[in-house]
């Protein structure tokens, strides 16, 4: 009797868990299509950009029109610098590698100069261009969906957010800028 009661929980359970099977099928459908649609996107870089750079206009437009979320804005404008300093850098820092250098030869003494025997090794980036415009179309979008939302609305005094904006991009350009001229 009580193999007869267990067996019966179990088929009542069976279309609950048909259920998630299928959910879970369809999630991985949509997983697969979304990765091929990114595969094929690859090569197309200037139309990658060119539909982000619209969908940042579009949010603009949209920040505009309801003369509000300016904290959403301003966390965007943050993020994006932050991919875009991420992009500008290399992956390998010289300035690292010359403290690690100067603090083994501090160590080891003095040693000869390897300029001649050191390979070529070329600009790879910390953030590739793929994932710079992954990331940024992501958080563009997920910027343009907090703005429909009320509670993002924070009110704060926007001028003084552009103005804090503007002098951090222009400090941390500058001194990116210094690190690119003296390590080439």
């Amino acid at each position: 009797m009580s193999l007869m009661s267990e067996k019966a929980t179990d088929d009542s359970d069976l279309p609950q868990r048909n259920i998630w099977a299928q959910i879970g099928a369809h999630k991985t459908n949509l997983d697969r299509r979304y990765q091929k649609f990114l595969d094929e996107a690859t090569p197309y870089t200037v139309q990658r950009w060119l539909s982000t750079t619209f969908l940042l206009a579009l949010f603009m437009f949209r920040i505009f029109l309801v003369q509000g979320f300016y904290i959403v804005t301003y966390a965007l404008g943050i993020y994006l610098l932050n991919l875009f300093l991420a992009f500008l850098q290399p992956k390998f820092d010289p300035s690292l590698e010359m403290d690690i250098a100067e603090s083994n030869a501090e160590e080891e003494g003095p040693s000869l100069p390897t300029k001649a025997d050191e390979e070529f090794r070329p600009f790879i980036r910390r953030l590739p261009e793929f994932k710079f415009w992954y990331s940024s179309t992501k958080a563009i979008t997920i910027s343009m969906i907090c703005t429909f939302f009320s509670m993002f609305d924070v009110p704060v005094f926007w001028p003084i957010l552009l103005i804090y904006f503007s002098i951090l991009f222009a400090i941390t350009m500058k001194r990116q800028i210094k690190h690119m001229i003296k390590y080439k």
